[in-house]
């Protein structure tokens, strides 16, 4: 697959994982963690706001991958 394909399947899956991701985030913060107070509360979001890091890392990693000498 060459770099332009990547970065269009990259782009698309980023789109994608990153809505699924604030959704699933937004209803486990909603269902467990508001109202229990600041100590487990403000841990939490910090938590939930980065979670989605280390995957949109390994889809930039991929799609920056040079093509392959052919």
């Amino acid at each position: 697959m060459k770099i332009r394909q990547r970065k269009f399947v990259g782009l698309v899956a980023t789109i994608a994982f990153l809505v699924i991701y604030a959704l699933i985030a937004m209803a486990i913060g909603g269902q467990f963690v508001v109202g229990h107070g600041a100590a487990i509360e403000l841990p939490a979001f910090i938590l939930l706001g980065i979670g989605w890091i280390p995957v949109a890392m390994v889809l930039i990693r991929w799609m920056s991958r040079p093509d392959p000498e052919a």
